[in-house]
């Protein structure tokens, strides 16, 4: 660890850093990582949110939480948002809009909690670090001359318009859509990331060379701004917070009865639902499979009915196969689990994180944003496969799903490829030294960058 935490007299004196997520559970949890990592080297952070998302979000760990301050600011009300919706987990996507109008409507309180924190020296922040979408905070910070740093998508992501062969129409139009959905400002997504990063000093990236080689490279010359990576902020094997607390879970406790890597872990994340349609395709594919299978499934957009979500009889058939379940499951505990031998997943970075900390082959679903370069990158690294899928409209069926399953899971010549390339990437995203490297780095990169005659405060 960086020797602010060291207690010697020589040491620097301890960062106060501000960290302001997008309002996602896919950006929060890591980056509430980062926060109590470097809380944990004995630099102060605010961690700033909405008061429905800090609630949401796990206990900060003993050890870090005397010095990490959760900032609940409010979201204001937007006619059309749902009620108590605070994040893009509670929003349906044609309202995503909504949230950014709402969002931006954080300016103003942000902007005083600066204004005040910047009024005493004592609290004065050394650095902000900032998701892609808030330029009004770059601009209070610039205003109080705080450095700010830019948390910046992933290096696949942004590579990926050089590589625009690679990529099925259905994605590039799906990107298309999210790039046009505007806010309260009149500014494109695009826009947005544009403005917030041209106000910031350096960008930061939850990745590293080991993990994205050259994309990682090629995303640094393309931002235009020294881009420093974070690592990949893993949680640890046993979540970090007790893992071993879910044992009595009935989820936990289905897997106890499975035979060692028998099983499919399917969860494909709670940001964006399937249709009716594709929960049926993916349920019969599973059953086709004929391996057993756990779904953390959520329901499916447009569906009322409870008795709609799954196919007809398709709980009795699988009654002896695979397990559903429609709530809250603990996914690291699942995963850590001995019976699971893949993980189906959507291709967040949270999840494909999660998945090769225990070295599970993937069967790749991917459904937006990032998710489909991360899907790739992963294929590239061949510790998996993707589910087959139309390129004009993204559709797979239950065959493309069976037929991926068995390969990943079944497939002896197959399987054998996968498993010890997954075994391999875990390596990476359990080098615990690496990735604490990482963070050391990033605070001495904090601690030393000067631009334009501005240099951190040192005492």
């Amino acid at each position: 660890m960086d020797d602010a935490a060291s207690g010697s007299s020589s040491s620097p004196r301890p960062l106060r850093v501000v960290i302001f997520p997008w309002l996602a559970f896919g950006h929060l949890h890591p980056y509430l990582e980062l926060a109590e990592r470097l809380a944990l080297r004995g630099h102060h952070v605010s961690f700033v949110s909405t008061p429905r998302n800090l609630a949401r979000l796990p206990p900060v760990r003993p050890a870090a939480a005397p010095r990490v301050d959760l900032v609940a600011l409010p979201l204001p009300r937007v006619d059309g948002l749902p009620d108590g919706a605070e994040s893009t987990n509670s929003v349906p996507g044609d309202k995503f809009h909504l949230l950014f109008e709402a969002f931006d409507g954080m300016a103003e309180p942000f902007a005083e909690f600066l204004g005040a924190a910047c009024a005493n020296e004592k609290k004065r922040p050394d650095w902000i670090i900032i998701d892609s979408f808030h330029h009004w905070a770059a601009a209070a910070a610039a205003e109080h001359k705080v450095p700010c740093a830019m948390l910046q998508a992933t290096a696949a992501v942004l590579t990926m318009e050089e590589q625009p062969a690679a990529v099925p129409r259905y994605e590039w139009e799906a990107k298309s859509r999210v790039l046009s959905n505007h806010g309260a400002q009149a500014m494109s997504v695009a826009q947005l990331d544009a403005f917030t990063r041209e106000k910031c000093t350096i960008a930061a990236m939850r990745s590293c060379v080991e993990w994205e080689g050259d994309a990682f490279t090629l995303a640094a010359s393309i931002l235009g701004k020294p881009l420093v990576p974070l690592g990949l902020l893993p949680p640890s094997p046993d979540g970090g917070r007790g893992a071993s607390m879910n044992r009595d879970h009935a989820t936990v406790q289905w897997l106890d009865a499975q035979p060692a890597s028998s099983v499919v872990y399917v969860a494909l994340g709670s940001e964006v639902p399937l249709s009716a349609e594709q929960v049926h395709e993916l349920a019969l594919g599973l059953e086709l499979a004929g391996t057993r299978f756990l779904w953390a499934l959520r329901k499916p957009s447009g569906v009322t009915d409870d008795e709609d979500i799954l196919p007809p009889g398709f709980k009795d058939r699988t009654q002896n196969q695979g397990l559903v379940t429609m709530g809250w499951v603990p996914q690291i505990s699942i995963l850590a689990h001995g019976a699971v031998g893949a993980f189906l997943t959507h291709c967040g970075r949270n999840s494909l994180i999660e998945g090769l900390l225990f070295g599970h082959p993937l069967i790749m679903l991917p459904i937006i944003g990032d998710q489909g370069a991360n899907a790739r990158l992963m294929a590239g690294k061949k510790v998996g496969l993707q589910v087959p899928r139309d390129d004009n409209d993204g559709s797979f069926d239950r065959h493309g799903v069976a037929s991926t399953v068995r390969a990943v899971m079944l497939e002896e010549e197959q399987r054998g490829v996968f498993l010890p390339n997954a075994r391999n990437m875990q390596k990476v995203v359990a080098d615990k030294e690496l990735h604490e490297r990482y963070i050391d780095e990033f605070v001495q990169h904090l601690r030393s960058y000067a631009t334009d005659g501005w240099q951190p405060r040192t005492g």
